[in-house]
């Protein structure tokens, strides 16, 4: 069944009544949870909804959205079940709060990445933006899916140039998979390995604050 994922949720600061704000919607990597994904987050919820969404399988420490056969290669029905649940869970949490549609962001850390990548793909122009932080687009992905056109869209796609765990070659294919799509790609590369960098972080507050800031013009 595809039922909703559990999440744990940040609101914007000094919500008006009748009002509709932005969202960001956070996947964690494998074998970590919300709460770590939120700390990358941390500010940004100044004016957005920030929700960070937990993986259902157990992966210890932690939490995962999917499993693997190896690096680079998911296990092709956890994936399936995990896009359909995160699909719910975003539809669910549209939904149930004063979000405004046109304002929807994805951002994700590896295996979130790889999910954040995914849904951009596949719902298209009901995402206004996505982050992906270390990951990659499985093969699959782009030749089952039936990725959607991208205009309109903004993709920040962040990578290590030390990362030991997905080449940062990877980063230059996911930025002309979004790119052929018609999305505006900034790309961030920093000297780090597979985490998030305080760097990163700073270029990825700067232009999500574009980013909701021009769809607000709209």
């Amino acid at each position: 069944m595809n039922e909703p994922l559990s999440y744990q949720m940040r609101s914007p600061l000094g919500q008006g009544a009748g009002q509709s704000y932005p969202v960001l919607l956070c996947m964690h990597g494998m074998g970590s949870d919300e709460r770590s994904i939120l700390s990358v987050m941390d500010g940004m919820e100044s004016a957005s909804y920030v929700f960070g969404i937990r993986g259902h399988l157990l992966q210890p420490p932690g939490f995962a959205y999917f499993t693997i056969e190896g690096y680079g290669k998911p296990h092709r029905h956890s994936f399936d079940e995990a896009v359909a649940r995160l699909c719910a869970t975003i539809h669910d949490i549209v939904n149930k709060y004063p979000i405004d549609p046109n304002r929807v962001f994805l951002a994700g850390f590896s295996q979130g990445a790889i999910l954040a990548m995914t849904l951009g793909l596949l719902l298209g122009s009901r995402i206004r933006g996505l982050a992906a932080l270390s990951g990659y687009v499985p093969g699959f992905v782009t030749d089952d899916y039936s990725p959607q056109s991208l205009h309109g869209m903004s993709a920040f796609i962040a990578h290590g140039t030390a990362d030991p765990v997905f080449p940062v070659q990877w980063a230059d294919r996911n930025a002309d998979v979004f790119r052929s799509g018609g999305a505006d790609v900034t790309q961030c590369v920093h000297d780090h390995g597979h985490y998030v960098s305080e760097e990163t972080r700073t270029d990825l507050i700067r232009w999500y604050e574009i980013q909701v800031g021009k769809a607000g013009e709209h």
